[in-house]
């Protein structure tokens, strides 16, 4: 999985349109928010565990192309 549009999705009817992993009702942001206070994401992934690996690291692949083209 490496599109980032097989990781996420945002529909008005799933908590309102916020960004959530695609087939969940987690938000993307529970992600951010949980390696802003240094957890791992092994233990993301433990607490919501129908987010799959690949989803996250799709998210955090994404993240870092888009700060690289800024570098450019």
């Amino acid at each position: 999985m490496n599109s980032l549009s097989n990781a996420i999705t945002s529909l008005p009817e799933v908590l309102s349109g916020t960004p959530v992993f695609k087939g969940t009702r987690v938000p993307v942001q529970n992600l951010i928010d949980c390696l802003e206070a240094g957890d791992s994401i092994d233990l993301f992934l433990y607490d919501f565990p129908s987010v799959a690996r690949e989803q996250v690291l799709a998210v955090l692949e994404s993240t870092r192309e888009n700060i690289m083209a800024l570098a450019v």
